[in-house]
């Protein structure tokens, strides 16, 4: 959900402590930010969903920038808490060689992500690696260009355009597998 060419003004207000322009840029990011965050298998997605919005919360006086620079540090925000976790689990668990993503619980951002992309599609997206499902997601389902995904990652676009063709790859692969089964 995009808030569009009221998207100044809003923030200048939510910077300020204007509750409504704070709900608005709430409703805007967070169930994208959810349903992100539950395909990458987050434990509590609900849960680190709450500390990105807090997080923006706390960043958002020093914000400067157009919609699409918001959309693009949010996803860095919750990215970051998303690695940040993994980090922790795998310190916590170190007999556990790799956690799987799981299927979101439910709720309105988890109908969104299977309207764009579906149950069967968040399975074939399990079985990518982390930086490819990553790329597929913050491109495809962020809508993110290149150069804001090759930030957010940390790597240089023409490595986010390589990981995003070899998902894609292995994507149709694995899906002409499954049709001539």
């Amino acid at each position: 959900m995009t808030i569009g060419a009221a998207f100044p003004e809003v923030m200048a207000a939510a910077q300020v402590g204007a509750e409504w322009a704070w709900e608005r840029l709430f409703v805007s990011v967070a169930g994208g930010v959810r349903g992100y965050l539950a395909v990458q298998g987050a434990t509590d997605a609900d849960d680190l969903t709450g500390e990105v919005l807090l997080q923006l919360v706390r960043g958002l006086p020093r914000f400067s920038g157009d919609e699409a620079g918001f959309r693009s540090w949010v996803f860095l925000v919750a990215h970051h808490r998303l690695v940040d976790e993994r980090r922790r689990l795998g310190r916590e668990a170190a007999l556990v060689t790799r956690r799987q993503p799981v299927a979101p619980a439910s709720g309105a951002d988890v109908d969104a992500i299977d309207g764009l992309i579906g149950q069967e599609w968040r399975e074939r997206l399990a079985r990518l690696s982390d930086d490819q499902r990553d790329v597929v997601l913050l491109r495809v389902v962020a809508d993110l260009p290149a150069d804001e995904v090759a930030r957010i990652m940390g790597r240089r676009p023409g490595a986010v355009r390589v990981l995003q063709h070899r998902a894609l790859t292995r994507l149709r692969t694995n899906l002409a597998t499954e049709v001539t089964l």
